[in-house]
């Protein structure tokens, strides 16, 4: 039997991999609330710390939201695109565009302790543009 906050990670995750968005922690709270009605904000961001420490979900700093991870590279920091105008996000992985961050800003003695890269613009289903498969 799984412990409550280990319940409470995989409900968040859960929802989270329902939408191709992001979603605030009190969009997340609303819809776990109409299984449980005491749940309290903070246990869901515990749950949601929890699970961007482990990688499995990612913080849109821009919006103040959050979004499931797409992909296995949980070591590398992500390169999320942000759609303005129907939300979605999808996720990237480049290391050598990151280590030449790091390398850029180590340059005046800073030291990059985390990466958080958002793009913001239109995907290609709003854009009208080819769809990538």
């Amino acid at each position: 039997m799984r412990m409550r906050g280990e319940k409470v990670q995989a409900d968040v995750l859960a929802i989270l991999h329902q939408r191709h968005g992001s979603m605030s922690a009190y969009d997340i709270l609303a819809q776990l609330r109409e299984a449980n009605p005491k749940i309290a904000p903070p246990t869901i961001y515990r749950a949601l710390a929890a699970l961007t420490e482990r990688g499995r979900v990612h913080r849109l700093e821009s919006l103040n939201a959050f979004t499931a991870c797409q992909c296995d590279h949980h070591q590398h920091a992500a390169i999320l695109s942000v759609c303005d105008d129907c939300g979605a996000v999808e996720e990237s992985v480049a290391p050598e565009l990151l280590q030449a961050l790091s390398s850029i800003a180590g340059k005046t003695g800073f030291t990059a302790t985390r990466h958080v890269i958002e793009v913001h613009g239109i995907c290609a289903s709003c854009s009208g543009g080819p769809v990538p498969s």
